[in-house]
């Protein structure tokens, strides 16, 4: 169940037509609320002071619809 909502930053990236880059920084920046929109993975860590975050492309989808073109949300995540 997990892995048909929640996914790693390098598939809902490309999912969302962003980078990861860019989903880290909307998630850094606020934009990407935890809990909603990304949650840390529940399985084993390689770095356990920088969790994996796991998205739930679902919301994350729409709240970058809400902003459109990513020129719009990058002035919120910068």
């Amino acid at each position: 169940m997990l892995g048909k909502v929640w996914h790693p930053s390098d598939s809902a990236a490309e999912y969302l037509g962003l980078t990861e880059i860019d989903l880290s920084s909307l998630r850094e920046h606020g934009l990407l609320k935890p809990g909603i929109h990304w949650i840390s993975s529940p399985f084993g860590q390689k770095k356990p002071w920088n969790p994996e975050a796991l998205y739930n492309i679902i919301m994350c989808k729409k709240i970058i619809d809400k902003f459109g073109p990513k020129e719009k949300y990058e002035k919120y995540a910068a």
